[in-house]
């Protein structure tokens, strides 16, 4: 079970980034991808994100939608929301109460 505690920036290989809502293993797992070229770097932009509805909700997301890789992974799945879902206003809504992006 996925539990998210903060937000960091992902640099896409093309220069590209964007806001990940995750956690402490998914950050180091960003990391090594960054070491194995599959994405240019990792930031954390913000930690222990308050608990909210939309956290909880958007975790659930997460859950159902998401396994978290294998430290032996080859490829850099993003984990962001379809837009104009539930589950991204939920996205929106935790970037926006932590004052990010």
């Amino acid at each position: 079970m996925i539990t998210i505690d903060l937000i960091q920036e992902i640099t896409r290989n093309d220069g590209t980034t964007y806001l990940d809502i995750s956690n402490m293993m998914m950050n180091g797992r960003a990391e090594l991808a960054a070491i194995r070229k599959m994405i240019k770097q990792v930031r954390i932009i913000q930690l222990n994100i308050p608990r909210s509805t939309a956290v909880v909700a958007y975790e659930q997301y997460l859950n159902q939608h998401f396994t978290m890789p294998a430290e032996n992974f080859t490829t850099w799945e993003e984990w962001l929301p379809e837009v104009g879902t539930q589950s991204e206003a939920e996205y929106r809504t935790i970037i926006r109460e932590n004052h990010v992006g």
